[in-house]
């Protein structure tokens, strides 16, 4: 008889320096308290929320495989075997959900493939909390990550945005690296017509949080510091 396995729970966090518990359920620390073995992009990190989150908890019991870009793809499948034995894994994301603009798809396609039962946790998702306060469409919309860093190419990438948020009525979602937000704001003033909608959510959970939909003539005349701040932004022709 075949061995029950242990299942990949994927566990979201914080999306900054905030108290774990003021954004995330309780259950995400029955989950932490019960499970020693994490994959997580940065070691450091994933010890002090995890520290945070449940300070009684052995930190050198915790075994920590790390999934990032230098990560092998033949490494993947092997963080999974602790569940192959009947032990629970959890994904950590640096912030916010695992697999969403995020590390962790990788294993759970292969969590799938082994018939491992995934278990998603609920936490802050800065995409949909974004959308849910931007006023736009939430039947029917797009992320589409980063756009190119060349400047025509972006620029392209941002007019190609635009008509598709006009032709199909669909919130065009996206982010860009946070010491770039100042740049991406201007590059959206200077790209998109002034009747286009733009909602700018950055610090989302956060004291400084700051959400704020606008036209693009609008936006030309406002001043707000983006700079190194988490951001997400939304287009809306």
């Amino acid at each position: 008889m075949e061995n029950e396995k242990g299942k990949l729970y994927l566990i979201p966090t914080t999306l900054g320096d905030n108290e774990p518990l003021e954004v995330l359920p309780i259950s995400i620390k029955q989950t932490i308290e019960s499970i020693d073995h994490y994959i997580v992009e940065n070691e450091k990190t994933a010890r002090r929320f995890i520290k945070k989150i449940s300070p009684r908890k052995s930190q050198p019991n915790l075994e920590l495989s790390l999934l990032n870009k230098f990560t092998e793809a033949q490494e993947i499948p092997t963080f999974l075997e602790p569940c192959l034995d009947g032990i629970n894994v959890g994904i950590l994301s640096e912030a916010g959900c695992p697999g969403i603009a995020d590390p962790g798809a990788d294993v759970v396609k292969i969590a799938h493939q082994k018939n491992i039962q995934v278990v998603p946790l609920v936490g802050p998702s800065s995409i949909l909390l974004a959308l849910m306060a931007s006023g736009f469409n939430g039947q029917n919309f797009a992320f589409n990550g980063y756009l190119p860093i060349d400047n025509s190419e972006r620029k392209k990438t941002i007019k190609g945005l635009e008509k598709k948020s006009r032709e199909a009525q669909q919130p065009q979602i996206f982010i860009e690296t946070p010491y770039r937000n100042d740049k991406m704001l201007q590059e959206l003033i200077k790209t998109l017509a002034e009747g286009t909608h733009l909602c700018v959510a950055c610090d989302i959970t956060l004291p400084t949080e700051y959400i704020a939909t606008k036209k693009i003539v609008d936006w030309s005349r406002t001043k707000v510091d983006l700079h190194k701040r988490p951001a997400i932004f939304i287009i809306q022709a």
